[in-house]
């Protein structure tokens, strides 16, 4: 648009120069008499009649021709300013367009439409542009699709392996123990106690590997991590006894005690982000407590906020017997990456609580936490 105004103010300029030239030189020209001859007076009272008279007809005439000029000038004005509109709409307007179309795709802003004109050449030219458009969006969507999809099965592959794997671990540290009793309880029988110890290397073994697969996996859980908002999250509705079933599961994190039945009802959670929020919750507790786990169920309601429906929660409070978490660093625990002081001889990267939180506030709950004799968690389960 700017450059249709420069091209009209340029256009003005020179208009009005000419006009002006026109002026000056229309000002400069006079109507002069020839050499006056000798004339008796009454000869000359004549001519001098003649000549003022003849000099007003001219200076009429000149008016009339000064004011026709004007006429044209300003028609030759309006005429130009018309043709240099059409040159631009025709020509030099749709140029503008493909270049600032080409600019915002070349931005990645795939939503932007080109005007299709159908009485320029290019008009065959910016169907085809558009169209080109739609098909990158859809290609960019259909990537964007693939790409969310990868990062969902990452995710979930990662949750799958961690529970048979830190099964196995636990498994091989059982056995080791029972291994090594046997060993020492078994004195005179050399062959008995090489085969123990085969067993016990064996077991070893396999326990490392279950060390390195999880290392493996933590690994590629975190590398997808800085794209969870990415991760789609489907809160549907469910029956609220399955979280007693999802407890009930985690058998290997050691003693876990229901202390009441939960409310039956129906609560709005992704069966597989709650899962995990859950393994997690409980898995923290088992490795940093190491004492029973108590879990307790109630229904509570979110403080009334005046023009909104109440909102009511099935509130689920999991309570260890532990050292609970440094006052310190109790604010940061939700933080990405962040791991305690009593985490140094722990394995993990620090991602349990951050996706605990994610998690229950994608599915229209929440979390909070204290230190009560013990590390408490509460988790907020929208009903329905």
């Amino acid at each position: 648009m700017k450059s249709i105004w420069k091209l009209l103010l340029v256009y003005t300029l020179v208009m009005l120069t000419a006009l002006g030239v026109l002026i000056l030189v229309w000002n400069n020209t006079e109507f002069t008499a020839g050499e006056v001859g000798s004339y008796s007076s009454e000869e000359f009272e004549t001519y001098k009649k003649v000549w003022e008279n003849l000099n007003t007809s001219v200076k009429h005439e000149q008016d009339r021709m000064r004011v026709v000029l004007i006429v044209f000038w300003s028609a030759e004005l309006v005429i130009g300013y018309a043709f240099i509109l059409l040159i631009y709409n025709i020509k030099i307007k749709p140029v503008k367009d493909l270049e600032s179309f080409a600019a915002e795709i070349a931005k990645g802003n795939l939503d932007i439409k080109l005007p299709i004109r159908s009485m320029t050449p290019f008009s065959t030219f910016t169907e085809s542009f558009d169209l080109m458009r739609d098909e990158i969006k859809a290609s960019r969507k259909r990537e964007m699709d693939a790409e969310r999809a990868k990062r969902e099965m990452v995710a979930e592959l990662s949750h799958d392996l961690k529970t048979p794997v830190a099964t196995i671990r636990a498994t091989c540290e059982v056995l080791d123990l029972k291994l090594k009793k046997l060993l020492n309880e078994t004195k005179d029988d050399d062959r008995l106690k090489a085969e123990i110890e085969g067993y016990i290397e064996k077991t070893g073994y396999i326990h490392n590997k279950a060390e390195l697969i999880e290392q493996l996996v933590g690994n590629m859980f975190r590398a997808t991590l800085d794209d969870m908002d990415e991760i789609e999250i489907k809160p549907e509705e469910n029956d609220s006894r399955i979280i007693e079933d999802y407890f009930g599961s985690l058998k290997e994190y050691g003693k876990i005690i229901l202390d009441n039945s939960i409310p039956q009802c129906l609560i709005f959670i992704d069966r597989l982000r709650m899962e995990q929020v859950i393994d997690n919750i409980v898995g923290n507790s088992y490795k940093y407590a190491g004492t029973d786990i108590h879990v307790t169920f109630c229904e509570v309601e979110a403080p009334a906020v005046e023009g909104k429906p109440v909102n009511r929660f099935l509130k689920i409070t999991v309570r260890d017997s532990g050292p609970g978490v440094d006052e310190e660093e109790l604010p940061l625990i939700t933080e990405k990456f962040r791991r305690g002081k009593n985490s140094k001889e722990k394995q993990g990267y620090g991602l349990g609580l951050y996706l605990v939180k994610h998690y229950m506030e994608k599915q229209g709950g929440g979390m909070e936490y204290y230190n009560d004799n013990g590390f408490v968690m509460e988790l907020l389960v929208k009903k329905v």
